[in-house]
């Protein structure tokens, strides 16, 4: 498998150094090493592809190290046993290969500070996963100065390369548009299913004693060992979020997957949006943890349906009619290559996607016009998170949250405008939707969720007549109407105060 021959270079950027070419790095190291912090899968895996295409290409072992800190804001059992459930998957799979697999989770803050560095003394090189969101960028600006090798991060988050527009985009038509136009000329390239089956090189046979006694480090079997063994409960992390019914992992990925496309995407159109239907596909949390490619869930929509690219129409700007997949499968591909796309695309070009002042000057004209409006109802954060709000149908889409790490479709963008409606400003409703969407939801500190949550306040819409109080242009959504377009009465009762418990009890595995 010939060096950069099979991943578009587009999708590899260099972290510490200008581009090199293959003949330049040195390969006096030990391995690869590729550092999974984010695509946390063996399939469909440009970033591990590019591990394998260096280990061939050097003739050296791939080492796989996965990790987990414990000190990263919204720490909690829940994003950690999910973590943890995915390591489990990876180390399994990576065993099964040529490559070999080491994992880490930190025990107490900062026990792991240097360790990247150590391995990279090592390496060969060094390659990690380009993610746009929450910590990761300003973690690789700190440790690539300090890796002494070549170190390159790769983008495997979305089908059409995040960095492939050359602008941003502040509506979903435009994006749509650009997207379809991309894909109509030049049809992305797919990872590879299985990179490890292309790895020619042997299994690394040792680490050094010494990170063994500063870090506990194991190689392979250990390693899954030492993992099986993790009781999260006892960790410096935030007991108070614990851990919904749902796995963590690639292979539930791939079972959540295989449900969705067999049961629920053929009434996904209209069934998304019932809040006592499961109609949804649930794959957010596994996206967001890197469990399963977009590419992958691609490919499962596009064989159950029949697809091919030569079904593909002219580019149209419009959610149907360019897929020619059904109604239903190309609802879904909306929501897949154009609303989640279109947050990769603001978060790997703007630094400051998640600050107020990023949202458009309509909207931050229109709230600040209407931000000393009255407000008949006020509630802080507390009340908030407690579900204790006057709205019995926005307490239930809380305690969804709260319990299950997530909430309905359509629910959840009610509860970002009822925040906005009372709150004491637009600026504290922004912080209340990140604090309670990033500590609760298990597909958090995403580019999805933030542009969700900024969708709330006017990101990605128009202007709306008539203009309201508080609302101002931004468009307006109340409990009454949601209730007279769905059926809520159920979705309430499931969710009620009573219902499985106190709130904040949830059934620890």
């Amino acid at each position: 498998m010939p060096l950069s021959d099979t991943i578009p270079a587009i999708r590899i950027f260099p972290a510490n150094r200008n581009p090199v070419l293959a003949s330049d790095v040195p390969s006096e190291g030990d391995y690869v090493l590729y550092w999974m912090t984010a695509f946390r899968r063996t399939r469909y895996n440009f970033a591990l592809q590019r591990g394998v295409e260096w280990a061939n290409r050097l003739g050296k072992p791939l080492l796989v190290f996965d990790a987990l800190r414990c000190h990263y804001r919204w720490a909690s059992d829940r994003f950690h046993r999910f973590i943890v459930d995915s390591m489990r998957d990876t180390a399994r799979a990576v065993i099964a290969s040529n490559a070999s697999y080491c994992s880490y989770v930190e025990p107490v803050a900062n026990q792991g500070r240097g360790l990247i560095e150590a391995l990279s003394k090592r390496a060969c090189v060094l390659v990690s996963d380009d993610f746009p969101c929450f910590f990761h960028p300003t973690m690789f600006r700190m440790v690539a100065p300090r890796v002494p090798c070549l170190m390159e991060i790769v983008d495997s988050n979305t089908i059409v390369p995040m960095r492939e527009m050359d602008r941003t985009f502040t509506v979903a038509h435009s994006y749509r548009r650009a997207m379809q136009k991309v894909v109509s000329e030049t049809f992305p390239v797919f990872p590879l299913e299985d990179p490890l089956r292309y790895l020619e090189s042997a299994k690394l046979p040792e680490l050094p004693r010494s990170w063994a006694e500063r870090y506990g480090l194991k190689l392979d079997r250990g390693s899954l060992e030492d993992l099986e063994r993790i009781d999260v409960g006892g960790l410096p992390i935030d007991h108070a979020v614990a851990p919904t019914g749902e796995p963590g992992g690639e292979v539930e990925a791939r079972k959540v997957l295989d449900r969705f496309v067999r049961r629920r995407l053929s009434t996904y159109a209209e069934d998304r949006n019932e809040p006592e239907k499961a109609g949804s596909s649930w794959l957010s949390p596994y996206l967001h943890f890197g469990n399963i490619s977009p590419h992958e869930v691609f490919l499962a929509i596009a064989k159950q349906t029949d697809w091919s690219t030569s079904k593909l129409s002219k580019p149209n700007g419009k959610m149907e009619g360019f897929w020619n997949m059904g109604t239903d499968a190309e609802a879904f591909m909306d929501q897949l290559m154009t609303w989640r796309e279109i947050g990769f695309n603001m978060c790997v070009r703007e630094p400051h996607y998640m600050r107020y002042e990023s949202l458009p000057e309509w909207a931050l004209a229109t709230l600040a016009d209407h931000a000393s409006d009255r407000r008949e109802n006020v509630y802080d954060l507390e009340q908030f998170e407690k579900g204790a709000t006057h709205d019995p149908l926005w307490n239930a889409a809380q305690r969804q949250l709260v319990r299950e790490g997530r909430i309905h479709n359509y629910l959840r963008m009610l509860w970002g405008k009822k925040i906005l409606h009372w709150s004491e400003s637009p600026q504290e409703a922004l912080r209340i939707m990140i604090e309670l969407n990033n500590k609760y939801a298990l597909d958090g500190r995403n580019p999805n969720s933030y542009s969700g949550i900024f969708w709330v306040l006017g990101r990605y819409d128009r202007a709306w007549g008539p203009e309201r109080p508080i609302f101002g242009k931004v468009r307006y959504m109340t409990s009454e109407s949601t209730a007279s377009k769905y059926s809520v009465k159920k979705y309430i009762r499931t969710y009620s105060e009573d219902a499985g418990g106190g709130l904040f009890d949830q059934g620890k595995r």
